[in-house]
């Protein structure tokens, strides 16, 4: 059976295919407010917005454009109404006379890999990136999430700057630190934790847990990072990459779920989720960066550039 996530994903496929949530739901024989639960808990998982909105004739988001094209959703023949929202899409300054365009057979690719909720850090910058430098073109690669992923992809030449979670320094990858995301606990507002001023570790020993599912990238990291900490969590009564399954079962207090970045901060935000206030910090996340060392000059430039 097709996992939470590759469902998600093929209706993110699916949406591209036909152009709004109406027919997305007909050619899946899907009900169309579940198709729409299943975007939005992609887009929750990923850290940003794919469509301007889902009535009508959806749009995609510039950000939702390049996460299309970095799952390989888009062809060439692209329809006309997968277009940037114009209301979103840069305006440059026309100088007089406009220089011809690059052709894209001209361009230099730079390949960067990261985890979707990074890129959504520095989605603009790359964009800035683009528009002052027309000779090149930027793919993103959205798979790669540890570090023994970024070494991978460096090392045969599959990404030229790859962005990774860690703990720490690696051995036998250099990179440099960039920012770090404190992972927290959540859980129902009526569940007996969330309405403690203050919960030692010991008593997380005692609590049921929802987590990510075990291959899941995000999922690994944080129970690395836990398990450093001297977390004691219990094994999870629940498995899933369906985010709106988690929310749920959360609300109904059956357990509490650990999270960083982006989703930490929506489900601290939601309606009937509270975060545990913890007796000491969890550890930190890094999102560290890596450069091919034999690199091109463009992509050394652009490594800098989202330093800035």
């Amino acid at each position: 059976m097709t996992t939470p996530s590759l469902r998600q994903l093929d209706i993110f496929a699916q949406m591209v295919a036909s152009g709004s949530v109406v027919r997305c739901a007909r050619d899946l024989d899907m009900d169309a407010e579940e198709v729409a639960r299943d975007l939005a808990s992609l887009e929750l998982r990923l850290g940003y917005r794919l469509f301007e909105n889902l009535t009508g004739d959806a749009r995609l988001t510039p950000a939702g454009r390049k996460t299309a094209q970095a799952m390989t959703l888009l062809s060439q023949d692209e329809p006309e109404s997968w277009r940037v929202d114009e209301a979103e899409a840069p305006v440059a300054e026309q100088p007089s006379p406009s220089p011809p365009p690059t052709p894209a057979s001209s361009r230099e690719t730079i390949i960067l890999a990261a985890p979707a909720p990074v890129f959504g850090h520095f989605q603009d910058a790359l964009t800035a990136f683009e528009a002052a430098n027309e000779d090149v073109a930027i793919t993103l690669d959205l798979t790669i999430h540890l570090a023994d992923e970024a070494a991978l992809a460096l090392r045969q030449g599959k990404a030229d700057i790859a962005y990774f979670y860690a703990l720490g320094e690696v051995d036998g990858l250099h990179s440099r630190y960039g920012w770090s995301e404190q992972i927290n606990l959540y859980a129902g507002t009526g569940h007996p934790l969330a309405q403690q001023d203050s919960v030692s570790f010991a008593q997380l020993a005692l609590t049921p847990t929802l987590a990510m599912e075990p291959h899941n990238g995000l999922r690994r990291i944080i129970d690395e990072a836990l398990m450093r900490g001297g977390v004691p969590l219990g094994a999870p009564v629940l498995e899933t990459d369906n985010l709106f399954d988690i929310m749920t079962i959360l609300r109904e207090g059956a357990g509490c779920f650990a999270a960083f970045g982006p989703l930490a901060r929506d489900l601290g935000r939601m309606s009937g989720i509270r975060r545990i206030a913890l007796e000491r910090p969890l550890p930190a996340i890094e999102i560290r960066q890596a450069v091919h060392p034999k690199g091109k000059a463009a992509a050394d430039a652009l490594a800098e550039f989202l330093f800035l």
